[in-house]
């Protein structure tokens, strides 16, 4: 009977005070291009690749941020609807930045009560 010798593969990252593995920026690039092919959920692949969920998690939502206009979104866009292309009983939902909804046909008394929300909000 042969003889088993165990063997100990010793990963020699660098940590952080605390102990924590860090990951270099390099390899973060590539594990968020390949999750974004991988089609598994964020759990799923951070237990697969060996990385802290929530620190995948934030890394992830820091990069979607970048990709994102340097502007954000904004706060308000002024949208004007014509006559022409406007017919009785079309319904209007405006979301204000505060997440109330103003909801009406008659597009001048929506406007209207979005601004007077506007002044007293």
């Amino acid at each position: 009977m042969a003889t088993i010798t165990p063997e100990v593969l010793r990963e020699e990252a660098k940590r952080d005070t605390r102990g924590r593995r860090i990951v270099e920026a390099e390899r973060w690039r590539e594990l968020l291009a390949a999750y974004a092919t991988s089609e598994l959920t964020q759990a799923q692949f951070a237990r697969r690749e060996g990385v802290n969920y929530h620190t995948f998690v934030a890394r992830l939502n820091r990069e979607r941020g970048r990709s994102q206009p340097a502007g954000g979104n904004p706060a308000f866009i002024e949208a004007r609807v014509s006559a022409a292309g406007w017919s009785a009983g079309s319904a209007l939902e405006v979301q204000l930045p505060d997440g109330a909804i103003v909801r009406g046909s008659d597009p001048a008394t929506v406007a209207a009560l979005v601004r007077a929300l506007g002044r007293t909000g």
